[in-house]
């Protein structure tokens, strides 16, 4: 009997090849059906913090973008990393400890974080803070760990930095770009209708006497007796 295989076009096997690669990389769909988060992650890292030296240096990020839920998720993932790098260090013991609490923190490895960006700035702390941090992330993520989707979360954002931000924005500058006009005194707004009434009241006794000094159409004017005139009345 003969079987004959399917002949696939390169098309075909381009397609296999970018789901199984998208597969193997993590999905993009960063969401969970059933909460990753036990109901005693806190006894786990109190009981790791109790074991520990509570001043073994750590680093934590600074300037991570204040996000209310992406934000205590991108501190998950950098702290997951720190728990499996002191299992390296770490005795038998210490190891038990410390996979309890990775186990906790686990589930962040089912997205496709990107890698963190060289923005990121990093500050030295203690493990027991970085503890404190972890479980209060914790908290804060297990109400909305199954009711959101956080594919939007999966690159780490920095926070703006303080040299490329614009200037504060103040009123004063904008209002002083629009020009003002001058206020005029208080003074001069008084007198100006006093000094009007004024004038219409010189133009008014000026425009009467022009009136009586001109003669009406065919009105003879007297002649002004001259002074011999005047003389010879006398005499």
């Amino acid at each position: 009997m003969t079987v004959l295989a399917p002949a696939w076009s390169p098309t075909t096997y381009l397609l296999l090849l970018l789901l199984l690669s998208s597969g193997l990389s993590g999905t993009q769909d960063c969401s969970f059906q059933h909460s990753p988060i036990s109901s005693d992650f806190a006894v786990k890292i109190r009981e790791l913090s109790d074991y520990l030296l509570q001043d073994y240096p750590v680093t934590v990020a600074s300037n991570l973008q204040d996000e209310e839920l992406c934000g205590a998720l991108w501190r998950l993932v950098l702290a997951q990393r720190w728990m499996e790098r002191l299992k390296t260090v770490a005795g038998s013991k210490m190891q038990g400890l410390l996979e309890r609490v990775n186990t906790e923190i686990h589930f962040v490895t089912k997205c496709a974080f990107q890698p963190p960006p060289s923005c990121l700035r990093f500050v030295q702390t203690n493990i027991s803070r970085l503890l404190q941090e972890t479980s209060e992330q914790l908290v804060a993520l297990k109400p909305w760990i199954t009711r959101q989707n956080f594919s939007r979360c999966l690159e780490l954002q920095c926070q703006p930095d303080s040299s490329t931000l614009p200037p504060p924005w103040s009123p004063r500058p904008l209002e002083a770009t629009a020009p003002t006009a001058p206020q005029p005194p208080l003074l001069l707004l008084l007198l100006l209708p006093v000094g009007l009434l004024l004038l219409a009241a010189a133009w008014c006794l000026h425009w009467q006497r022009t009136r009586r000094r001109t003669p009406r159409p065919g009105e003879q004017v007297p002649p002004v007796p001259s002074p011999q005139d005047l003389l010879l009345v006398e005499h």
